[in-house]
């Protein structure tokens, strides 16, 4: 019976310091972040993004071949679309960058709580457009290199250019996940 006494007041004793230190950690520690993802990961993430998409754009902008006559990206639909849609993701992520800033600097959301889910959707929207643009110079590029071999140099260059926009691509997928933890954290 002396035995079972002492077993039980140890465990009552190792119940309550354990208690008494998870109060004690609880009342010391900092309050858990408002974010699972911090803003600078994703300043970060969309300067990636920035970079690749306006290299890809000068690389393809520069990019012309003499063959028989002046080539360059005007003359295909497909190298076209990827000007466009890099361009198009330059604007928005200059946009969230110079928001990301904001936030930085001041502590509040541009747009308030609201804006969480329009900057996901935009994010989505313009993480396909990255995707479509690059998966048509990607097509365009093979397709092209099948049949003429006297355009290397400018069907590597485009591959490059497509390259980047892929990589921007995969920089802002990333970056539109962040969007979403945190467009899912705000309603709860």
């Amino acid at each position: 019976m002396n035995r079972y006494f002492h077993y039980t007041v140890n465990v009552y004793i190792q119940k309550l310091s354990t208690i008494y230190f998870v109060a004690f950690c609880r009342r010391n520690m900092a309050p858990p972040p408002s974010t699972i993802v911090s803003p600078v990961v994703t300043l970060l993430l969309r300067g990636l993004t920035f970079i690749c998409l306006l290299i890809s754009i000068v690389v393809l902008a520069t990019n012309t071949t003499t063959s028989d006559e002046v080539t360059d990206f005007t003359d295909f639909y497909a190298y076209r679309y990827m000007m466009a849609s890099g361009v198009i993701g330059i604007v928005h992520t200059v946009l969230q960058i110079a928001f990301t800033i904001y936030y930085l600097s001041s502590g509040n959301r541009f747009g308030g709580d609201g804006w969480t889910s329009a900057n996901f959707y935009g994010d989505m929207v313009i993480t396909y457009l990255l995707a479509t643009g690059a998966a048509a110079c990607f097509g365009l590029t093979i397709s092209l290199t099948r049949n003429d071999s006297e355009a290397k140099d400018f069907l590597i260059s485009a591959n490059f250019a497509a390259r980047l926009l892929f990589d921007g691509f995969i920089f802002n997928a990333i970056s539109s996940v962040y969007s979403f933890v945190h467009c899912l954290l705000q309603r709860d």
